[in-house]
């Protein structure tokens, strides 16, 4: 058996092969669902009921997909130009505690400035901040995926410091979280009686934005052809090193603003449990995507569907909610596979 490169893969094979993952790591997981002495049909019927069934559903479901939207686009511009970001959580609670540190009261503007005014500084903060480990790379030759991950660490030890210590609120009873921000700083309801906030727009806008870019201009072809090839991209004459500079900038940014986003739009204040590891899910949410700008909407919302609809599963029928973790895992494994295969041919000797 050996693997040949295919010369040309058709758009069906291409939409359609991680459909077909999908499905077909939903019919895995069904013997799972099956061995815990569920109906498999049942509790996918739950799951989808419990995510899409309802407005409150609907909108809980795209309230949990907004940050995996940001975090998956911050991915997905990173590994394009292979550049393996994977400091995304490290990067969300920088943006939140910039959020924090400016929405408190230190500067008061009216919402229709305030909240943009936030949602800069933190995508600042956080495309700064990943600059740290880009120039450890470029410079020193240290493996960003060791450093980018070991700052998660770091950043979650100084916002531990930060609710216990100076930015503790003291009007929370002793729980360890920050002072809440401004209303001006609050992220407008979408849909009354829900959470699904502004956040959710900004967030397909940045997708769309994100696409145009790498589809149509200079900047997404240098991010491109570096990612393809760094010693051709040289012999051309790109530059390398800004191309590099650029993509850790959008890619840091677009993470924090998934930390402004859930601190303005969802939680009011800053927390340790802000995330449930929206950085880590963003991976998840790329790479099922294949690294396409608007196919993180679809991959987000999907991610978002499987833990709010495992949720309510799990309260329905006796399987734990665990099932929603495994799911994503095998999905992420079929659709890899998937994609391999629509890059390559088995050729049987």
């Amino acid at each position: 058996m050996r693997f040949e490169p295919r010369e040309s893969v058709t758009l069906g094979w291409q939409v359609g092969a991680p459909l077909l993952a999908v499905l077909g790591s939903m019919l895995l997981c069904s013997g799972l669902i099956l061995w815990a002495g569920a109906d498999p049909l049942s509790a996918w019927r739950l799951l989808i009921k419990g995510a899409m069934g309802s407005t409150f559903a609907l909108t809980e479901t795209l309230t949990r997909a907004t940050p995996l939207i940001f975090t998956g686009l911050a991915a997905a511009v990173a590994f394009r130009a292979k550049l393996w970001n994977i400091g995304g959580e490290g990067q969300f609670y920088v943006g939140a505690c910039m959020a924090t540190w400016l929405g408190t009261g230190i500067i008061t503007l009216p919402a229709w400035l305030m909240i943009p005014f936030l949602f800069l500084s933190g995508a600042l903060a956080g495309g700064l901040f990943l600059l740290i480990p880009t120039w450890l790379k470029t410079h020193l030759k240290a493996d960003e995926v060791v450093t980018t991950l070991l700052l998660n660490f770091v950043v979650l030890l100084v916002v531990n410091w930060l609710v216990f210590g100076p930015w503790k609120d003291p009007m929370a009873m002793g729980w360890p979280q920050a002072a809440p921000v401004i209303d001006q700083a609050m992220l407008p309801i979408l849909i009354p009686k829900s959470s699904l906030h502004l956040g959710f727009i900004l967030a397909l806008a940045c997708a769309l934005a994100v696409w145009w870019m790498m589809r149509f201009t200079i900047w997404g072809f240098e991010i491109r052809a570096v990612g393809a090839s760094l010693k051709a991209s040289t012999f051309a004459g790109m530059p390398v090193q800004a191309t590099i500079i650029r993509t850790a900038l959008l890619s840091g940014g677009l993470a924090a603003m998934a930390g402004v986003s859930e601190l303005c739009g969802v939680k009011g204040y800053l927390t340790l449990d802000l995330s449930p590891g929206f950085g880590y899910s963003g991976i998840v949410v790329a790479m099922l995507a294949a690294l396409h700008p608007l196919g993180v909407v679809l991959s987000a919302i999907f991610i978002a569907v499987i833990y709010i609809g495992a949720d309510s599963m799990s309260r329905a029928i006796t399987i734990s909610n665990y099932i929603a973790d495994v799911t994503t895992a095998v999905s992420l494994l079929m659709v890899l596979l998937a994609m391999f295969l629509t890059r390559y041919r088995i050729r049987w000797k």
